[in-house]
């Protein structure tokens, strides 16, 4: 395997900001993942692993150690209990996936299409959109275990799946290096339509939609928000939505309506959001001073999504964490609210 020094991460990343690997290596087989791991741990290096680079700010420090990009392909299938199972290499490009299961005819991530970044990063933050998320439809995960030193698979129930979280990114963040996601989808399922903007998009249809037809509404939603990766779109210079839902509790729920009352606003209300008791994190931004198209500086938000910070161009990522912490804050100060960030951050 090779081992690169000195490697600029930033254009590994949608965001494009960050400084360089001390290290670097690129593996597309799951011998030369172990591979790296006992350089790094010959050497003393702190690892970190890299997918797709669309959910990242890295530091512009960069990663002192080693950063290992996973880069296995393949895909898998067969048919178990009535359902399509894929075996999916970690480094095949997610949404490549997803047009292969619609293809296939086979239903449960349809609405997770155009999300850029690669299958090994799914299961990581659970990831979820317009009322799907890869937990619903995950059988398993095969996995190097850094700490017992061999290779594990997961089942999903294992995986400890909330919103937006797993065991990957809380409790056990760092021990494991995902090799491969083995998914369950269901040959001939209707296509989950539960989102206004779907239903809005589908409406007056004389027939159902299909799974494909539904795909390419997602993606045209998706592009229509600025949450495609276009080269030629400079909103797409980002890490995708920056902040979670906020979930709250009842009482925080209350606080909230009645600070919203004050100012004669009225915190919308969606029923894929009341299922998980969440409030729009776009609508206390908005509602915070922050409109699309804000700038502050080299960096700012879309002008398609509020939720996105977008690198206007030069930007570092002490930039976009200087605009993160502002909108933090003023959000905080005025719903006693606290969003939490979505991306990963590296090197700080």
């Amino acid at each position: 395997m090779l081992i690169q020094e000195n490697v600029p991460l930033a254009s590994l990343t949608t965001l494009q900001v960050g400084g360089p690997a001390r290290y670097f290596a690129e593996a597309r087989t799951i011998p030369e993942v172990g591979e790296a791991v006992n350089f790094s741990r010959l050497q003393d290096l702190p690892l970190f692993v890299l997918g797709g680079g669309s959910n990242l700010v890295i530091s512009d420090a960069g990663w002192p150690g080693l950063v290992l990009r996973i880069s296995i392909s393949g895909i898998e299938e067969s048919v178990i209990n009535g359902k399509r199972r894929f075996e999916v290499g970690a480094g095949e490009l997610w949404d490549q996936f997803v047009s292969r299961a619609v293809v296939r005819n086979c239903a449960g991530i349809e609405c997770l299409s155009g999300i850029p970044g690669s299958v090994g990063g799914t299961p990581v933050q659970n990831v979820g959109a317009y009322g799907q998320e890869v937990a619903e439809t995950i059988e398993s995960v095969l996995v190097l275990d850094l700490k017992r030193g061999d290779m594990r698979e997961l089942c999903g129930e294992a995986c400890a799946f909330s919103y937006r979280t797993s065991i990957f990114n809380t409790v056990e963040r760092g021990r494991y290096i995902i090799l491969r996601v083995t998914y369950d989808l269901i040959p001939d399922g209707l296509p989950h339509i539960e989102y206004a903007d779907l239903k809005n998009h589908f409406a007056g249809w004389g027939e159902a939609p299909t799974l494909a037809d539904t795909r390419e509404a997602v993606r045209r939603i998706r592009g229509s928000k600025g949450m495609l990766v276009v080269a030629s779109d400079e909103d797409c210079r980002s890490a995708g939505s920056f902040f979670k839902n906020p979930i709250l509790s009842a009482d925080q729920l209350g606080e909230l309506t009645r600070r919203a009352a004050a100012k004669k606003l009225q915190v919308p209300s969606y029923p894929a959001l009341e299922a998980q008791k969440k409030v729009s994190a776009a609508w206390l931004v908005e509602h915070s001073g922050f409109s699309k198209g804000y700038r502050s500086g080299r960096v700012g938000l879309s002008r398609k999504h509020v939720l996105a910070i977008v690198n206007r161009g030069q930007a570092t990522a002490a930039d976009v964490v200087a605009l993160k912490e502002h909108i933090q804050q003023r959000v905080e100060d005025l719903w006693r609210v606290r969003l939490e960030p979505e991306p990963v951050f590296v090197g700080f």
